[in-house]
């Protein structure tokens, strides 16, 4: 008896990942995880994803919804069409990406890719590292003491290397086919500031530079240098 119930223990044990990390799929309704556990891929249509702190999932995707991680939690890529993505301290995620939604990581946030949107907000806070490219058509990008290991490439969209960051690619500005902007993008190099490659843009911007950043060569703008913590508001 004692040498059945053992047994039974052990096939429990080993069955118990392969519990953890079943795949949840959905099609209205929102998918909630439970904090410290262990998922597979989580997809839902129209429905809204949250992933509780310390928890571990393979990929997100909903196509109208939310993806919302706690910190310390760890994903793979996650994807939504018409939502926003938050991710929260010390995380580390795959490719996060977007339609029509923002992109908003804490501090401390190690993602094993880019970051990409065509209709929202891109920000990133102290501490964060990025693989890949950051990509925007319109929005704005803003990031803080953040590493970029990658390019960033922009259309019509702001773009503020703030103060300590360090992007070891491009800012690239690609022209549109068509292009009637309603004034030049602003693009800002902050304080103590690194962009090792160059700057390329293919329409007129507005080129703000702090004096104590480091930047590589610059086509198709003129850079205006600044020595104040931000640059002026015009």
């Amino acid at each position: 008896m004692r040498v059945s119930q053992s047994i039974l223990w052990l096939a429990l044990l080993a069955a118990m990942p392969a519990m953890a990390q079943q795949n949840l799929s959905k099609v209205s309704d929102d998918i909630q995880t439970q904090a410290g556990q262990q998922y597979g891929k989580l997809n839902t249509v129209s429905g809204d994803i949250h992933v509780a702190s310390r928890t571990q999932a393979g990929s997100l995707n909903t196509v109208s919804g939310d993806i919302t991680v706690e910190g310390d939690a760890k994903i793979g890529k996650a994807a939504t069409t018409s939502g926003n993505v938050e991710i929260a301290d010390t995380t580390r995620t795959g490719r996060l990406e977007t339609v029509s939604g923002n992109l908003k990581l804490g501090r401390n946030v190690e993602v094993d890719g880019g970051l990409t949107s065509v209709s929202g907000n891109i920000f990133v806070d102290r501490g964060s590292r990025i693989a890949g490219d950051v990509s925007l058509v319109s929005g704005s990008i803003g990031l803080v003491q953040t590493e970029v290991k990658g390019d960033i490439n922009f259309v019509s969209s702001d773009v503020t290397v703030g103060v300590g960051s360090h992007v070891s690619g491009r800012l690239h500005l690609k022209k549109p086919l068509f292009s009637n902007l309603p004034r030049p993008p602003r693009v800002v190099i902050g304080p103590n500031a690194i962009v090792d490659g160059p700057l390329e843009f293919g329409l007129p911007v507005t080129l703000y530079v702090h004096t104590t950043a480091r930047i590589g060569a610059v086509t198709g703008a003129k850079a205006i240098p600044f020595s104040t913590p931000s640059p002026p508001k015009n």
